[in-house]
């Protein structure tokens, strides 16, 4: 089945799996792939032997799990199908499992260490149990859980026997703090897993507008001869979010918003932009194109991150509190300083399609609006014979509501002199389709689960974008200057908007 393709999988086909997820009882597997997998299962897209299993050490047996989900997901899923969510109930089973890894006493009294050991050699013997006869299922071991355990987790499950030649593991980003972790983490789990049975996901590229971007471009001919540096001035490419981060300091000292969104999500959002026609709609066509995009980014260094760069941290402003006042465990440390919640920069593809057009990323927390959008800046008419227009602009709008726009311009109405108006010609897809907008887990989870790796990172991938990161974090971590600070609820540093304006250029809001 093809991954650009929205049609749900008939129960006929959907394949019989037990999927095993690491980190079942957390906060992802609670908001994002137990909702998504019910809808799955309510859409007909699970087998009806298809089990959920998950792992953590909470120390509960089937009816607690059951219970814990029913307790914390049931507002996320529709009321009116009881029988449906009691079905999807049956299917989840709980297995208390510690990886032995990870255990930070794992050096402690010899009693105690044995117990330990015990108990964790139970919990792997428990799993074998209820994974043993059905070998001729695939099996996927999803890890909703720190980059750190990745390596433990795939030693373990496969010292316990559970991998086999029909099963896959999914990897959470981030991938790693920067090239070196990514490729230590990518050489623990492949020698466990081929990397046919490797699935690094990113949601952002589960979203709908995301897979009609590839439908746009790739089935549309009018767009295609206009798609490169001859019609198109620059593209920005933005994830902005109005939360700061309370409670999440503590992640966020060691991430910052270079790692945590750009590396991944927005560097996704730009190669499926950037990447050239690939020969066939397949698996490795698609992931082929886009690796070409990140080897083919203009490094920044040097004295260069200073001038395609801007890093910025919220301070208090419209009555929320500043990065260093969000609630948090521990107080703000030296790191907490330095640490970037907004950033901007300005990259380049060395190619023939792209040479010259700026692509200007942007992610920020503390921002005016929610917002995660592609903006496409056409150059202006050759000759205008009218005044006041303004160019044309593509706007694929990835949330809060998923659509596309292509603003143009046209004639208000009335006599006289001719008054030009800048119109959006609109696609929502939530008012054009009457099926259902999946969300992004529904699409990556049904591609896992038929072994469709389409919308998934290859390893050479993660690891061009963190060689083409790494740099700015080193020249970032190098410089004594902290991030320029700007005011929760206002749209960033006003170094980002001097990233523009050098060359004549604005954001996509401030020409709106």
């Amino acid at each position: 089945m093809s991954s650009l393709t929205t049609s749900p999988v008939p129960v006929s086909a959907a394949h019989t799996a037990d999927l095993v997820v690491f980190g079942g009882t957390g906060d992802l597997s609670m908001r994002k792939l137990l909702p998504a997998l019910y809808h799955s299962d309510r859409d007909g897209r699970l087998s009806p032997e298809t089990r959920v299993i998950a792992l953590s050490r909470g120390g509960l047996d089937d009816a607690d799990f059951r219970g814990k989900v029913d307790a914390e997901v049931r507002d996320q899923v529709p009321a009116d199908d009881p029988a449906g969510w009691r079905r999807f109930l049956g299917r989840l089973r709980h297995v208390s499992v510690d990886v032995g890894g990870l255990d930070p006493q794992g050096a402690g009294e010899q009693g105690a260490g044995e117990a330990r050991r015990v108990g964790r050699r139970s919990g792997w013997e428990t799993l074998a149990a209820l994974l043993a006869g059905h070998e001729d299922r695939d099996r996927v071991f999803y890890l909703a859980s720190p980059p750190r355990t990745f390596g433990a987790f795939c030693r373990e499950a496969a010292g316990a026997g559970l991998v086999t030649p029909r099963s896959r593991v999914v990897l959470e980003k981030p991938l790693g703090h920067d090239l070196a972790s990514a490729q230590r983490i990518n050489d623990e789990v492949g020698a466990i897993f081929d990397e046919r049975q490797i699935f690094r996901i990113d949601h952002y590229l589960g979203k709908e507008t995301v897979q009609n971007l590839l439908v746009l471009r790739f089935a549309n001919a009018f767009l295609e001869p206009i798609w490169n540096s001859l019609w198109i001035d620059h593209v920005q490419i933005t994830a902005a979010e109005t939360v700061g981060t309370p409670g999440r300091r503590g992640y966020y000292d060691h991430a910052g918003a270079l790692r945590d969104m750009v590396q991944n999500h927005l560097l996704q959002l730009l190669c499926l932009t950037a990447m050239e026609p690939p020969a066939r709609n397949d698996r490795e066509a698609i992931r082929d194109e886009k690796v070409k995009v990140l080897q083919a980014l203009r490094p920044i260094t040097g004295g260069e991150v200073d001038r395609f760069t801007v890093r910025g941290q919220y301070v208090e402003g419209g009555g929320m509190p500043g990065y260093l006042d969000e609630p948090a465990s521990t107080p703000p440390t030296e790191e907490s300083c330095r640490v970037e919640t907004f950033t901007a920069i300005r990259a380049e593809i060395r190619n023939w399609r792209w040479a010259g057009v700026p692509f200007y990323l942007r992610t920020g927390k503390r921002m005016p609006r929610r917002t995660s959008e592609i903006v496409v800046r056409f150059k202006d008419v050759p000759h205008s014979i009218y005044p006041g227009g303004t160019p044309n602009r593509l706007v694929l709008r990835l949330q809060p509501e998923e659509g596309i726009e292509l603003h143009i311009m046209a004639k208000e109405p009335g006599a006289g002199e001719v008054t030009l108006k800048p119109v959006p010609l609109s696609l929502s897809f939530g008012e054009t389709f009457t099926a259902r907008v999946p969300e992004a887990y529904e699409r990556l989870l049904t591609d896992v689960l038929s072994g469709n790796p389409t919308l998934f990172m290859r390893r050479d991938e993660v690891e061009a974008a963190w060689r083409w990161i790494d740099p700015i974090l080193a020249a970032w971590e190098a410089s004594p200057g902290l991030p320029e600070p700007y005011p929760a609820g206002t749209s960033g540093p006003a170094g980002a908007r001097e990233l523009l304006g050098r060359s004549g250029r604005s954001w996509h809001e401030e020409e709106s």
